[in-house]
């Protein structure tokens, strides 16, 4: 099986708001860990909080993770910029579905940012909406990380 997100970028700060804004996208909804955060480590780093405040009033925003742990997605959300939704299970769209539904804003005006093609890229696909592909946050991984994320990516149709 081949996965083919809409956009694949090195990491999130390359997403180009206005190109999304005037293809109608009126919804971001980006992974947690790798994505916007390290993985794992509970903390934005300033930049990161800098770039979420260069878009977020253009957009509805939400964070949306497969992590289970009840008090790493509470820390999350007491320090993100903007909603974050925990226990995800992606590739299900389910949970993206009722976010969306709840926000009035249809699939079609929606995009799923992730660094896991095969939970992130298929939840997106799976519900329908724009897709986009990224590496991860921390360009430090170690080498277990780093050859799981290889081998997921031959998923990857360019």
């Amino acid at each position: 099986m081949f996965i083919k997100p809409d956009y694949n970028l090195k990491n999130v700060y390359e997403i180009d708001f206005e190109e999304l804004k005037s293809k109608g996208i009126k919804c971001i909804m980006f992974d947690l860990d790798s994505t916007v955060m390290r993985s794992k480590s509970a903390v934005f780093q300033p930049e990161t909080i800098e770039w979420f405040n260069t878009f977020i009033n253009d957009f509805e925003i939400a964070i949306i993770s497969n992590n289970t742990k009840r008090d790493y997605i509470e820390n999350a959300s007491r320090i993100a910029p903007c909603r974050v939704i925990g226990c995800a299970k992606k590739p299900n769209p389910k949970v993206m579905r009722a976010y969306l539904d709840e926000v009035g804003i249809k699939p079609s005006e929606a995009v799923m940012v992730g660094d896991r093609p095969l939970t992130d890229i298929l939840a997106g696909k799976f519900l329908g909406c724009k897709t986009i592909l990224v590496g991860s946050i921390n360009p430090h991984e170690n080498l277990p990380t780093r050859f799981v994320r290889a081998l997921e990516r031959s998923t990857i149709k360019e």
